[in-house]
């Protein structure tokens, strides 16, 4: 393993609990981070809300029943390429999170977090990055058990680069992955962590998407791989403005 920036950021953060939504949410803003932190030997819990068994344009070839479990090994696969063998699912379900009492979903990741005891939760920042209810409410719950736990650990919200979005933004035109105010597009000054990958964990990143077909596939084929690999190579954080 080569001495890079990045692995010398990542070795900062020391144990990681990482928690998403949906399974893809984990591999497009922290596969990098957690591959990294595998690669300097630290531990990493990814916990993941529901098995996004709503993700599809066509739920008539793919319901629920069926396109849940098909999500939940491909997430299996994805983990097993970044090294992370330990992982969670909350059982909620897809769409339906924000219904969910906060005082349920912040005890789920309270009790993660007393027994882990991580130095570092990784979650979405209040605009959820692309505005999904899911995924703002999945980043509320996060923050506040952190926040609130007694051992006090580090909170990191996904950001996204400005660079890196001004050379592939044209592409969210006529594929619109982000919600109406676009990306948390942040200044690199204001940035806690920015990770830009090297080429093995850009690759490990790449294939552990590529992992995850049934999501991944049309924005690649749409993107261009060249265009996509750019996209996700540079992985930024920021801390929490304020408490929430």
């Amino acid at each position: 393993m080569g001495d890079t920036s990045a692995h010398r950021a990542v070795s900062e953060l020391g144990t990681i609990l990482s928690v998403w939504a949906h399974p893809d949410d984990e591999c497009y803003l922290s596969a990098g981070l957690m591959a990294l932190a595998r690669d300097n030997g630290a531990r990493v819990l990814c916990v993941t809300a529901t098995r996004g068994e709503r993700g599809t344009d066509d739920p008539v070839a793919w319901p629920p029943d069926r396109l849940g479990p098909v999500r939940e090994q491909e997430l299996q696969r994805s983990m097993s390429i970044l090294g992370v063998t330990e992982h969670r699912f909350l059982g909620h379900c897809d769409g339906e999170v924000a219904d969910v009492d906060d005082d349920v979903g912040v005890t789920q990741l309270a009790e993660i977090i007393s027994e882990l005891d991580p130095d570092t939760v990784v979650t979405f920042g209040p605009d959820g990055m692309t505005g999904h209810s899911d995924h703002v409410t999945v980043g509320r719950w996060a923050t506040i058990a952190a926040q609130t736990a007694t051992s006090a650990p580090r909170v990191l919200h996904a950001a996204t680069d400005p660079a890196v979005m001004a050379a592939v933004d044209h592409h969210f035109d006529t594929f619109p992955v982000y919600g109406d105010d676009g990306p948390p597009i942040i200044d690199r000054n204001a940035a806690a962590v920015i990770l830009e990958l090297p080429d093995e964990t850009l690759e490990r990143k790449v294939a552990s998407l590529a992992a995850q077909p049934s999501q991944t596939e049309p924005l690649i084929a749409h993107m261009g791989e060249e265009d996509y690999r750019n996209w996700i190579s540079v992985e930024v954080f920021v801390e929490p403005e304020k408490p929430v």
